[in-house]
C-alpha cells in the first residue's frame, strides 16, 4: 500500500450479519441493527462499542452500515457514524446523501461525538436517531468533545430531525460490557 493511500474497511463478519435485502419497517428495527453491529464489533474484537446504519427514509432500504474501527485501522476518524456515512456516499456516488432528492436517515448506537455530529450535518442526512447518550459514553471514559444542546438545535435548524433514546438500555449494555471486559478507552 502506498503511503499516499488509506484503506478503511469493515470487518468481514458484517456481510454475514447484515441482510442487505431486508426492508426495515420502523425505528426499533433500524436501531436494533445499529445496536447489534456495536455488540458484534465488541464480541468479535474488531473495534469499539459503536455501530451505525443509514437507511432510505421512504422505503426503509438499508444504504450502508458502519462500526467503530479506530484501533484496528489506526485511524481516529474511523467512528461508526463516519464509516457508515463514507460508505453510503460511496454507494450512491455522491458527497451528499440528499443531493439526489432521496431523504436518508442515520441510526447510531450512541449519540455522536463532536466529529460525527459535524459529519452528520455535512452528510446530508435528514434524520438522526440515537440510542445511548453521550453521558453513557462519558461514564465509561470516552471523551465526546464539545457537543451541546445548541449543537442539536443547529442540526434541527438545518433541517435534520433528531430523535434520541431509542433502545438506550440495549445500547448502553454494549458500552458497559465493553468496559467491564477490559475494552480500551482510546481517547480518554
Amino acid at each position: 500500500m502506498s503511503k499516499h493511500q488509506i484503506i478503511l474497511d469493515l470487518p468481514a463478519w458484517v456481510d454475514e450479519l447484515v441482510d442487505w435485502q431486508k426492508v426495515y419497517q420502523n425505528d426499533d428495527d433500524k436501531m436494533a441493527l445499529a445496536v447489534e453491529l456495536s455488540k458484534q464489533n465488541v464480541l468479535r474484537g474488531t473495534g469499539g462499542p459503536f455501530g451505525s446504519a443509514i437507511f432510505d427514509i421512504s422505503s426503509g432500504k438499508l444504504v450502508s452500515v458502519g462500526v467503530n474501527r479506530v484501533m484496528p485501522l489506526h485511524n481516529s476518524t474511523a467512528h461508526g457514524e463516519m464509516m457508515a456515512i463514507m460508505l453510503a456516499e460511496h454507494n450512491i456516488q455522491s458527497f451528499s446523501l440528499s443531493a439526489d432528492g432521496v431523504k436518508r436517515e442515520l441510526f447510531t448506537s450512541c449519540e455522536p461525538c463532536a466529529m460525527c455530529l459535524g459529519g452528520t450535518l455535512w452528510s446530508g442526512v435528514k434524520r438522526l436517531v440515537c440510542a445511548a447518550t453521550a453521558d453513557d459514553a462519558r461514564a465509561i471514559g470516552f471523551d465526546e468533545g464539545p457537543v451541546y444542546d445548541s449543537s442539536y438545535e443547529y442540526l434541527k435548524n438545518a433541517g435534520v430531525e433528531v430523535v434520541r433514546l431509542v433502545q438506550r438500555d440495549a445500547a448502553n449494555a454494549v458500552l458497559q460490557h465493553y468496559v467491564s471486559d477490559g475494552g480500551t478507552i482510546y481517547n480518554g
